[in-house]
């Protein structure tokens, strides 16, 4: 699939065909893809949970879901998913290599940091598994864990408290379902968002002359 066709497919995915697994060389694509992500000071501080049975999967649920309560259809739908993938940054990794030689701090200080790298970079790894799966002749959806039930995540999975979970890829074989309400928003063009010279310009003139902001 040309790289162009894979952007314009990709969409959030809420609903699987439960029965159809994810083939585990998808996963070791998409993860393979995901390590060739960007990286502050290739620092790569991140990690990844894979989650394919469905011990490990309802596992996840349990630690994120209250049991009462009946799923709606979102959940129920993202349930279905044959396989989760646990987004994981690690921020000290990312102070300890920009506290070596080459980097020219002296401390771990993280008010250096602009914004937290750790977690924007693991933000892009998901992302190529996001694509991978489209890729692939599937579907994924990346989503946030309620962050009252992280601590509960960790101690299923027996993640380390250093680490942050930015977020969960759930991946699998696409079934219909209806579109996101937020899609009627529509795609904001680039003669909104792109701006030229200085904020508020949009668009060039052939000549490469910045119109006035409109």
């Amino acid at each position: 699939m040309e790289f162009s066709d894979v952007i314009a497919k990709r969409h959030m995915v809420r609903r699987y065909a439960p029965d159809r697994p994810v083939p585990p060389d998808i996963i070791t694509t998409a993860l393979s893809n995901a390590i060739r992500a960007p990286s502050a000071g290739f620092s790569q501080g991140w990690d990844f949970v894979v989650l394919t049975t469905t011990e490990e999967r309802q596992a996840y649920w349990s630690a994120t879901t209250d049991p009462d309560d009946e799923p709606d259809s979102w959940l129920a739908g993202m349930q279905s998913a044959p396989a989760l993938i646990l987004c994981l940054s690690d921020e000290d990794t990312y102070l300890r290599r920009y506290a070596e030689p080459d980097k020219g701090w002296t401390d771990m200080d993280e008010a250096r940091w602009p914004v937290p790298y750790w977690d924007i970079d693991t933000g892009m790894a998901a992302l190529m598994i996001l694509l991978t799966a489209v890729d692939q002749g599937l579907g994924a959806c990346f989503f946030g864990t309620p962050p009252e039930t992280h601590e509960d995540v960790f101690q299923s999975f027996d993640i380390p408290h250093d680490r942050h979970l930015v977020g969960v890829v759930s991946m699998g074989y696409p079934l219909p379902h209806a579109r996101g309400g937020s899609l009627q928003r529509g795609l904001r063009g680039l003669d909104l968002v792109a701006h030229y010279g200085r904020f508020g310009r949009h668009g060039r003139n052939t000549k490469g002359a910045t119109p006035s902001a409109i």
